[in-house]
């Protein structure tokens, strides 16, 4: 119960932090964006075609039995930058670990966009992303208006649980 207590603490504590944390991590997702590329040109498709799309360089996410992840974005229109975001996920179950990835949501019209810019966006516990590999091929297609990869930065966690992604964005 005390290992799940100081768990518990350090998840709150990192949340706490991410508020105070950077917002324009502009620099970061461009490099995040040149990552995912060169581990797999296949993603350049949906650059080039999306109506926009947020970039999330860095989330953290840890939990043992409870657990979260958070992390801040930019949002792109058009391959420029339009505005700033933020991501956070709670969720319950059986899991344990911490891990870094990064995130891009693609948006492939102006309403899935303006959902997202608008606030009114989150996953449920259903959705699912693409792991970016190098060399996979993947033809994957947007459910709803929106196609999500993610890329391993780093970390161990095994996770069966239930949650969900909440987004903030703020546009300049």
């Amino acid at each position: 119960m005390k290992t799940k207590s100081t768990i518990i603490v350090l998840v709150l504590i990192a949340f706490t932090l991410n508020a105070f944390a950077q917002k324009d991590v502009s620099g970061k997702s461009a490099e995040a964006i040149s990552e995912f590329k060169k581990t797999n040109d296949k993603i350049n498709k949906y650059f080039s075609s999306a109506y926009g799309y947020a970039v999330f360089p860095s989330i953290g996410k840890g939990g043992l039995g409870v657990g979260g992840a958070t992390g801040n974005g930019t949002v792109y229109r058009g391959g420029s930058i339009v505005g700033d975001c933020k991501m956070s996920q709670l969720t319950i179950g059986l899991q344990a670990g911490g891990q870094s990835y990064s995130e891009i949501i693609f948006f492939q019209h102006k309403s899935a966009f303006d959902r997202f810019t608008g606030n009114k966006f989150e996953f449920s516990a259903q959705a699912t992303a693409v792991a970016i590999t190098e060399g996979a091929s993947f033809d994957v297609d947007y459910s709803d208006g929106i196609l999500v990869f993610t890329h391993a930065k780093g970390g161990l966690m095994y996770e069966a649980s239930i949650g969900g992604q909440k987004f903030k964005s703020e546009m300049r």
